[in-house]
Parts: C-alpha cells; structure tokens; sequence
C-alpha cells in the first residue's frame, strides 16, 4: 500500500485541481461522502444517533460538514459544533458550512475555551463523534481550546471517528503534538499517510479506511513506492522466484558469524532461520570449542570452526574469517558473539574489509557504537538491525526520542551512514534514508528472546539469494511478523517462541502466495 507525507498530499491535490481542473470543491465533496458512506456502514448499530461534528476553520471542518450534511439527508441527528467564529472559516469549507446553516442545520460556534465548555454541556447522549478539527497540516502543538476539545473527545464515552488523521498526530512523523484524538477508525483521503501507519500515532488512529476522492487515475498512478505500508501483496512481489531445475547453489551461500560461551542458541537460530527462509547454505563462523552444540539439533547447518578466545571469536580469527566469506553470498554478524574489545576489533576490520552485503544485528551494533565512520567507507551493502534502546545508543538520543520520532531518526541514520536500517519495533521502520516502508505484520507476543536473531538470518538469508539490501530488510520484516501472526492464531498471543517463529516461516511464505494468487 502507497503511502504519503503531508507535504505529497498538498501536493496531489494542488496537482487535481490546477493541472486537471477538478475544482477544490468536487474534492471535498467527494471525500464527505465517501467518510459519510463509511460511517453510516460501520455504526449504523448506532443509527440514528445523535452524532457530534467537531469542526475545525479548515478543510479538514469543511470535509465534517460535507460529512453532517449527507448523516442527515439519511436520517440520522446530527450536531456540528465549529471551533472557531462563523467568518473565520474560508473557501470550499465556507461553501459547505453555509449549506448546513441555509438548510437549518444544527450548528453552533465555540471560537473560545470557556464558549467549548459552556456549549458542551448540552451534548449529553452522543452515540458517535466525528473528529474534523484538523487534517493533515498540522505541524504544532495543540493549545487552547483544540486541545481542550480533543481532551473533552477523549473523555466522551461515545466512539470516535477521524476525519483524514486524528487531530493532533503530525502526518508524515506519526509524532503527538502534544494531544492527539484516539479514534475508533480514521478515514484517510486518497492515500494512507506515513504518520498513520507508524509509532506512536498508530495508537490513536484506530482501524484504517482510505476514502476514494476520484482523483483522476494518472494522478494517483504517479505516485512513487518510496512510502508503503508492507503487505501482504507488496510482500509476494519480493519473494525470490524459483524455477523447476533450480538448485542449492542457485540461493546463496550465506555465512553467519554468531555465537560464544552460553550464546550458541543464537548462532544456530540466525543460520537456521536462514535455511527456513531459502538460502540454499547456510554456514556459522564459530569458535572451535562451540561446533558440537551448534550442530547437536540443527546437522543442515555447516560449520567453519575458528580459534577464538575465552570461548568468542575473536580478532585472532580474522584471516580464516576473510577466507570463509570468499565463497559466500552475504554475511549476518552479530548475534550472541560477545562485547569485549577483541570482538570489537574483528568487527570493525569486517566491516571496514568485506565487500559482501552485511548484516549487523545485536552485539555487532553494540562494539559499532565508537566505530561509526566505518559504515559510511564500506564497499559493500550494509543492513542494520537496532532495536529502539541499540538505535538511542547509535545516535546518542534516548530511548524516548527515537520512539517518538522513529521515522525521522531512522531515516536521518540511513542517509548520514549510508546503511539500510531496519529499526525494530511495533510497525518496523525500514529505510535506505530515502525510501521508508512500513510493515504491517506482527503482534506483541514477539516480545521475546531470541525473535531477533531469526530476523537476522532471514535478511541474511534473502541476500544471499540476490535480493538488494533494502528489500531483503523490508521482505525478512514482514514474513518475520506474518510467522508470528500464524504463532498467535495457534499458541495464543503469549508464550510463543522464537523458535517456533522460524519453524512457521515456509508456511507464512505459502499463505503469502496464495494469497496473492487468489
């Protein structure tokens, strides 16, 4: 699914009307009725109401009172409350206000705090609440009475409805201007936004419907694939096509340096993951003493035993590291190797010597914290893996930051550092620093040792079958969360284990098929 920022959506709709003359009006129109269509059809339990509009002086009022006007023609009661003094509203929303007062419509005006409150009081017994204070422009905080309106919705026991975005998310971030509407669904026009689909907005937005505006269909063909949300039909373009006389050495060889003293489990869950997801080999860099258990339960695995220290690899290990990788496909580093500074000087001469496409995961990022500048040098491709608190330790921000600002930290990242980041997370944030796709599968019960490495090996895994970096990120995420979401339907949504996660993914892979098919 396309996505778009604020700033895309201004423009598209700039483009309709002055490139090819639908008036702002007609647009309007069309995005009231189509809200209104929808909302009738989800609450119509709660036919006929009453329901409340709140307006905004904007476009985004003007779409509520498109919306009130066509609830009414179908029978239902409906109020419109208008945050703001009759002859500050302008344009089409104007238009469409003075339709409502002509036809002796409900309206009042509550252009300041104590005229909210004065007005409110008679709202008791709403069943439905429709939030068009603002649409997708706002890039403030919200102060004064819109944020004591959006607090009074917020308290009101009774649904809500978002008109285009809750008021109070910033579109393209997915940042809360200080207060934000928590609506039951959010009808967005034309295109999803970026901000709805991401962190910590996706909290507050609801189920998602996107209302046709019947722009013309080259304008919305026009739009780029450089935002999307991750499904399941986005997914199966990915997914590495198979002919009938393929073979093992067809897929890819990947390597995987991982493991150390009470950490092998990680080692042989990336590389298993790894097979799960395709490579045709699958080998584990791994300190000698440490090959029995990495094999014990997994023999499809091939080892590359490798003197280390005190259990680890080490920077000791370096030539036979550098010889290993020259019959590889992509490397994935990091899982349960170690932190010590030995550690960190093998990773830093991988990175700064590989010229396979690599993945960096767990402790990798870890001993990378100091050594930042050599993933800008790197010839080859380099995939990342942080998850918020190893994103805060990267960048120097905290934890609370970069959750508030995922899209922008990870992007800003990937841009400076010449990386793709994959920034983990509820809807993980993919991005080359100038695309930014979002995936949409997945669910809490991911919350869990080890899901980590099996993402680890399946990008790993996706690379070393010839997909490019940021589309092995953004494949690995979704199927990763599709597996979990099969987990949650049979085992519950606790309890699950990452294990079980990676044996689910060649079947989340043949639902993602079929799907598709149907």
């Amino acid at each position: 699914m396309k996505l778009l920022t604020a700033q895309q959506m201004r423009e598209l709709d700039q483009t309709t009307i002055n490139d090819y003359g639908v008036p702002g009006i007609v647009l309007m129109e069309n995005a009231g009725h189509g809200a209104a269509r929808f909302i009738a059809e989800r609450y119509q339990h709660l036919f006929p109401g009453p329901v409340l509009v709140v307006a905004g002086k904007g476009n985004n009022g003007g779409d509520g009172y498109v919306i009130a006007r066509h609830l009414e023609n179908w029978g239902w009661t409906v109020k419109v409350v208008v945050l703001a003094e009759h002859d500050a509203i302008q344009g089409d929303a104007a238009v469409n206000l003075n339709v409502l007062l002509n036809s002796q419509a409900d309206v009042v005006f509550a252009a300041d705090g104590d005229s909210f409150k004065a007005q409110s009081t008679s709202w008791c017994g709403m069943k439905l609440l429709i939030d068009a204070v603002f649409g997708n422009g706002l890039n403030s905080e919200v102060r004064g009475h819109y944020r004591q309106a959006i607090e009074w919705m917020n308290a009101y026991p009774a649904p809500v409805a978002a008109v285009d975005m809750p008021s109070g998310v910033e579109a393209t971030s997915g940042r809360i201007l200080g207060v934000a509407v928590a609506a039951d669904c959010s009808l967005s026009f034309a295109f999803a936004k970026l901000g709805q689909v991401s962190y910590p907005a996706q909290r507050c937005s609801g189920e998602l419907h996107v209302v046709d505006l019947g722009m013309p269909l080259c304008v919305t063909r026009s739009v780029s694939c450089c935002y999307c949300l991750i499904d399941a039909e986005l997914a199966a373009s990915l997914l590495p096509v198979r002919q009938a006389d393929d073979h093992k050495g067809t897929f890819g060889h990947a390597l995987v340096v991982a493991g150390s003293v009470g950490k092998v489990g990680a080692a042989r869950m990336t590389a298993h993951a790894a097979l799960r997801s395709g490579a045709g080999l699958v080998s584990a860099a791994i300190e000698y003493d440490l090959v029995g258990q990495l094999m014990a339960q997994t023999p499809e695995i091939m080892s590359r035993p490798m003197r280390g220290e005190n259990g680890q690899l080490s920077v000791a290990c370096f030539d036979a590291l550098k010889e290993a990788w020259a019959d590889m496909s992509a490397v994935a580093v990091g899982p349960g190797l170690g932190t010590d500074v030995t550690v960190a000087a093998l990773v830093a001469r991988l990175v700064a010597e590989c010229p396979l496409p690599v993945v960096l995961d767990a402790d990798a990022l870890t001993v990378m914290v100091n050594q930042l500048c050599g993933l800008s040098q790197r010839s080859g491709a380099t995939v990342i893996t942080p998850h918020p608190g190893e994103m805060a330790r990267l960048t120097g921000l905290s934890i609370a930051e970069v959750q508030d600002n995922r899209i922008d930290v990870a992007q800003a990242f990937a841009r400076d550092h010449g990386v793709v980041v994959l920034l983990k997370g509820a809807h993980t944030v993919i991005t080359d620093g100038e695309r930014v796709w979002i995936n949409s599968s997945g669910n809490s019960g991911m919350a869990s040792a080890g899901m980590g490495d099996v993402l680890t090996g399946m990008i790993v895994s996706y690379l070393a079958q010839g997909l490019e970096p940021f589309c092995a990120a953004a494949l690995a995420a979704y199927v990763h969360g599709a597996a979990a979401d099969l987990c949650r339907q049979q085992f519950g949504g606790v309890g699950y284990l990452a294990g079980d996660v990676m044996a689910t993914i060649p079947m989340a892979r043949r639902l993602i098929e079929e799907e598709c098919d149907a």
